[in-house]
């Protein structure tokens, strides 16, 4: 596989059945905005375009988790799925009024969200196509042994495990709100991932973890990249620190592809995170993505304000696809949901003295990653 982008296609990779289970009926984390995310997009018609393709995600099989998770984990997550009462499964971090229900099919819901990250792969290394979109993938905080942050198997790692197996190297880049810290976990100690994630600092948001001074052990050291950004951070200086710390990072490692989780949990109207991001900011990322001309697998993640979730992949697709969408929201798209304008047609407005918190916060793990980080790869190459 070459390591530029040899066709433009961008495979959509969904089946409506990861739109329709339901973790609690009080639970933030809701998979019909996944649903929503497809009927925009048909309303849009994007799959008419010559770029644009609708794929079916496969299963992961037991055998793929097993490469990270450990098989009691696995079996209890089969037996809690089909209803059995499982002694201690706390001890698994399932709490059924808390982050991490129990709930009927999750198994087979995680297995195909798990699934569709491996088929995205699977497109790209097989030459079919040169991007691919996961939207119900890039659950990055599930953990070896237990799950957590509304996550149970951890489809970036079987995903990238499956690129780094090929003899890939791979730049795992995320911009959640919060950091992606199951993923670093897996990949601490090598330089064949490189993980970078931008994210709220965790002194403000779970899972508390992410400080610049996180930097990799072993192999590893300076392959862990944490940038870490005050609440209320917009879309400046966001993508200040994005430019500053990511662009100089894919120069020095020259990666094989780009394997990105892109949740929008960001979102200035997110319920759960403090964040700033409007569409406009959140789609000049999208663009350094797309302009790195890289084979790029892209994940899904976070986003609970779940008609902004539908927006913001949408824009994200586009810009796969190099598709540019009106700010009009077709029909019925906009009457069913009463949105009007895709796009953010108004400047989110901070106090002065907020605006210079964020932007000092910002310096401070801009430097760090410029001090502590990058002087690092000369020593390794």
């Amino acid at each position: 596989m070459k390591n530029t982008i040899h066709n433009s296609l961008a495979g959509f990779v969904y089946d409506d059945l990861m739109s329709r289970h339901m973790l609690r009926q009080d639970h933030p984390m809701q998979p019909i905005r996944l649903h929503y995310l497809k009927e925009l997009l048909d309303a849009y018609k994007v799959f008419d375009s010559k770029n644009g393709v609708l794929v079916k995600p496969r299963e992961a099989t037991e055998t793929e988790l097993l490469e990270f998770h450990d098989s009691n984990y696995v079996d209890a997550v089969k037996s809690l799925s089909s209803g059995e009462t499982l002694e201690g499964f706390s001890r698994f971090n399932f709490d059924n009024f808390g982050d991490n229900p129990t709930y009927p099919g999750m198994y087979d819901s995680a297995v195909l969200s798990t699934g569709g990250s491996l088929t995205a792969v699977e497109l790209i290394t097989n030459e079919q196509m040169g991007l691919a979109f996961n939207p119900s993938g890039g659950l990055h905080h599930a953990f070896p042994s237990y799950t957590s942050g509304f996550c149970i198997f951890n489809d970036p790692v079987i995903a990238i495990n499956k690129l780094v197996k090929l003899g890939l190297k791979v730049l795992y880049v995320d911009v959640d709100a919060h950091h992606g810290d199951g993923v670093q976990s897996a990949f601490y100690n090598t330089d064949q991932v490189t993980t970078v994630s931008f994210h709220e600092s965790g002194e403000f948001l779970f899972p508390g973890t992410g400080s610049s001074d996180e930097i990799g052990t072993d192999s590893g050291r300076g392959y862990s990249i944490n940038v870490p950004l005050g609440p209320y951070t917009g879309d400046d200086v966001y993508l200040w620190a994005f430019e500053e710390c990511l662009l100089p990072v894919v120069e020095k490692v020259s990666p094989d592809i780009l394997v990105s989780q892109v949740g929008i949990d960001t979102y200035y109207s997110d319920p759960l995170t403090h964040l700033n991001l409007t569409t406009n900011g959140y789609a000049n990322l999208l663009q350094h993505f797309k302009g790195f001309n890289l084979p790029w697998v892209c994940l899904g993640g976070g986003g609970y304000d779940l008609l902004g979730v539908a927006k913001c992949w949408a824009i994200a697709y586009s810009v796969m696809i190099k598709e540019s969408l009106s700010d009009i929201v077709p029909e019925p798209f906009a009457s069913k949901y009463s949105v009007d304008s895709l796009y953010d047609n108004k400047e989110l407005e901070l106090v002065t003295q907020t605006e210079d918190r964020c932007r000092s916060f910002a310096e401070k793990s801009v430097l760090a990653i410029h001090n502590n980080v990058l002087p690092l790869f000369k020593k390794n190459r």
